[in-house]
Parts: structure tokens; sequence; C-alpha cells
């Protein structure tokens, strides 16, 4: 794959969407942390309703650690599958009080270590949080878009990425999952793809395979 036809996708998104950032609420690296840990399987708009309380009731690492489990099962409890996240919430205080100085670590091994984080939320943190672009976050957007721009044939997330490494320039690499994910949302939906209005319709071998579909249908 051409590095220059990945350049030139990254730059037709980012002149459709020249300010698109994370979509998640936070004001320092804990509360991306927690954030981007509450909206596995879920949007990010219901993350940011929970998140307006929650962050004026938890201002600091002890107060996750202090209250009981039960309580913030409560007040996390419409982000879904909220025992486990409310656990691993206060685990990882713990543990970045315990090992990390009271501060989220800046690296990918030491985010790894923390419960509930996986190598998307770490790189989520790094890119967001440091601007650091150690790796690229792949969620379901951009493993969609990914898969139907031609970028990669795995389906596995781990494996995307590697692929995505290899042709994503490093000072793009951040962008690169915030501009899939508006422009999934946006245009590049799962069932529908409004094709016909996308940007990348060009350079996407989907886009002619998807029209050519709907012709046989329409016919």
């Amino acid at each position: 794959m051409a590095d220059n036809r990945v350049k030139n996708i990254i730059g037709l998104l980012e002149k459709e969407y020249p300010d698109v950032k994370v979509a998640l609420t936070y004001s320092n690296p804990l509360e991306l942390l927690i954030a981007t840990i509450l909206s596995a399987q879920c949007t990010d708009v219901r993350v940011n309703e929970v998140t307006k309380s929650l962050f004026k009731k938890y201002k600091a690492l002890q107060d996750y650690i202090r209250t009981p489990q039960e309580e913030l099962e409560k007040d996390i409890y419409s982000t879904g599958f909220y025992r486990n996240k409310a656990k691993n919430i206060k685990k990882l205080c713990e543990i970045l009080v315990r090992d990390f100085h009271s501060k989220v670590p800046d690296t990918m091994d030491e985010l790894l270590t923390l419960p509930g984080v996986a190598r998307k939320t770490a790189n989520i943190v790094l890119s967001v949080a440091f601007g650091k672009n150690e790796g690229i976050a792949v969620d379901t957007h951009v493993k969609r878009l990914s898969g139907r721009l031609g970028l990669t044939e795995n389906k596995d997330p781990e494996k995307i990425e590697k692929d995505l490494l290899k042709i994503v320039p490093e000072d793009h690499r951040g962008v690169i999952t915030l501009l899939f994910i508006k422009h999934g949302r946006k245009i590049c939906r799962a069932r529908k793809p409004l094709c016909q209005d996308c940007v990348l319709n060009r350079v996407c071998p989907s886009a002619f395979l998807i029209d050519i579909s709907t012709t046989f249908i329409l016919t």
C-alpha cells in the first residue's frame, strides 16, 4: 500500500473535518482514562452525560478508592457493564497511587498493566492526553473504514493496528482514529454508507462495489 494514498485519504478527511477532536469530555489524563474505560460498549454521548456529574463528585484518585464499589456502580450504571467497570476503576486507582506516584503513566507498557485498559484505551490516552503516537486506536469505526478502504484484510483489531502502523505516517496516527470515527458516524455507516456523499468515494474501492450492488437492486 502506497503511503501517498493514505496521506490523500487523511488529507481529504482533514479538509472535511478540520476541527476533529476526541468526543469524550475531560480535563486531565485521569478523567480521559476513566471516560475511555466507561465508553466500552457505550456511546460517547452517554458517557459525557455520566461524567458531567461523576467528575464533580470524584476529583482525585482517593475519591474513587474510598467510595464503596456499590456506590460507584450506581454512579456509572447507565454506561453498561457497570460492575466490571467500577471494579476496574477502583483497582486501577489503587495501582496508580501505589506504583505510579498517583499519576497516569505515559507509556504503552505501563498503561497495559492497569485493569480495564487494553491497547485501544491506551492508544487514546497516549495520543490525546500526552501527544504520543506509539500506536493507533482501533474501534469499530476504524475497523470498518480500514477494511472498506482496502487498508487491511484483517478483522482482529491488533492485526489491523499493525497493518495501519506500516502505512500511516507517525504524526497522523492519532488523528486518523478521530477522523475515521467522525466519518464512520456521519457517512461511512455500518448498514447504509452514504457513498454518494463521501469525500473518499473516488479513492475507496468499496464505494464502487456498493454503488454497483445498489444499481442491481434498483434494476
